[in-house]
């Protein structure tokens, strides 16, 4: 049951959003206008995170192309499950589909940088930093 309630929230929440995306006024302090600026957050985060995906897989072959959806498919399973892990203990409250929605934006953030890291790194360049790498941090 709460495999499928899941993915159902999200497409609620994200009609939802949609609809409710010119609501937002970040003046207002409630939580349903949180909750409503929170899902509209995601939406856009969601739309960037398409235009991404769509770049990348105008620039591979078909062999590099299958790779890329099946890692995409499992992400989108991993942040799923993840956002519902994470926000297990505000279930059932009015705080929650604003945390899902946080947390959904947070990892869509997170998966657009992996996505454009490459954008502008030369064929075979091996020293083109990948996006978890942070700059000037030394590992010993």
């Amino acid at each position: 049951m709460r495999r499928i309630f899941l993915p159902a929230f999200l497409v609620v929440l994200a009609a939802a959003s949609a609809a409710h995306a010119d609501d937002c006024d970040r003046n207002d302090d409630s939580q349903q206008m949180m909750t409503i600026c929170a899902g509209a957050d995601y939406g856009a985060a969601d739309a960037r995170l398409n235009k991404a995906y769509k770049d990348l897989v105008g620039r591979n072959d078909d062999k590099t192309n299958k790779l890329l959806q099946t890692a995409q498919r499992a992400w989108i399973i991993f942040r799923d499950a993840e956002c519902a892990y994470s926000t297990a203990d505000s279930e059932g409250g009015s705080i929650h589909p604003m945390e899902v929605s946080e947390c959904l934006t947070r990892l869509t953030n997170d998966r657009i940088k992996q996505l454009t890291s490459g954008a502008n790194c030369e064929e075979g360049d091996a020293s083109c930093a990948s996006p978890d790498e942070d700059e000037g941090d030394d590992p010993q």
